[in-house]
């Protein structure tokens, strides 16, 4: 049990329950470390709902309440994103963009979060073809449906925006009436925001893509899910597309699926066979 002292009782069955849930929902796999974590979010939920033990909260989501259960899940996300994050990568995305000759090109974030990186990738796109409306469509999915809402906003703080280079802030934001920044309409209109749970049987995605953005996602699965979720990759991936994943993130337990090809870049390992 935690700390007498706490607003709630929480006890370590609560606390599996809880990692029985979201990990069976969504592959999300909760270490005994999340403890305080899950404690701190969810408690949220029950002041909300007036409740006054995790007990009654967890008999809430077994009742199979799917508002309830979607705020859960939004509660057990972690959404820590920047614009531009990673940088090598967006250098990365500029190249392939420059030298593949293709009429369009086909772009999935899959762990979109407040839109900072499906609209990273827009701008990414906009300079490689010195245009706002390059010929690249983009696919940004998150389990959060709260984030997602930002995301199709696509508006900012100031001091986000800011770490950007004046150049860039200029060409693609329109600076709002309470000092916050919106991207410019032509890049919003490039990026389609859906809801998405990567464990989910059937995707609403359809390849195949030049590039798929799996950042700082596979930390949260455990091995056999990660495998599952890279093996279904493979298939939607252009021969010479490529799979960005984050700084601490590898593959080699998908040998057979991906290849490294740069710093926390793949690409299909068995192109040819794939297809």
């Amino acid at each position: 049990m935690l700390p007498l002292n706490r607003e709630f009782e929480f006890t370590h069955a609560d606390f599996e329950k809880v990692r029985t849930m979201i990990y069976n929902y969504a592959g999300i796999a909760l270490s005994e470390s999340k403890h305080d974590m899950v404690y701190g979010r969810l408690a949220k939920r029950l002041r909300a709902l007036n409740l006054k033990t995790f007990q009654q909260y967890l008999h809430v989501l077994e009742r199979g309440d799917p508002k309830e259960f979607e705020l859960f899940t939004n509660s057990m996300t972690t959404n820590l994103t920047s614009f531009f994050r990673e940088a090598h990568h967006f250098d990365i995305l500029a190249r392939y963009l420059k030298e593949q000759r293709c009429a369009t090109f086909s772009i999935w974030c899959s762990a979109a979060s407040t839109g900072e990186e499906p609209y990273s990738l827009a701008i990414t796109a906009c300079e490689a073809f010195d245009s706002l409306r390059p010929p690249v469509k983009i696919i940004a999915t998150d389990l959060d449906t709260n984030v997602l809402e930002k995301g199709r906003l696509g508006i900012y703080p100031a001091e986000e925006v800011k770490k950007m280079s004046p150049q860039r802030v200029s060409r693609f934001f329109n600076v709002q009436p309470d000092g916050r920044y919106q991207l410019k309409q032509e890049l919003r209109d490039m990026i389609t925001f859906r809801r998405l749970n990567l464990i989910e049987p059937n995707w609403s995605v359809r390849g195949p893509f030049d590039a798929i953005f799996c950042r700082n996602v596979m930390i949260y699965f455990d091995k056999e899910t990660q495998y599952k979720i890279l093996q279904r990759f493979a298939p939607l991936m252009k021969p010479e597309g490529l799979l960005y994943v984050g700084h601490s993130e590898n593959l080699y337990h998908a040998a057979e699926f991906f290849k490294l090809q740069g710093k926390t870049v793949y690409e299909l390992a068995k192109p040819a066979g794939l297809r």
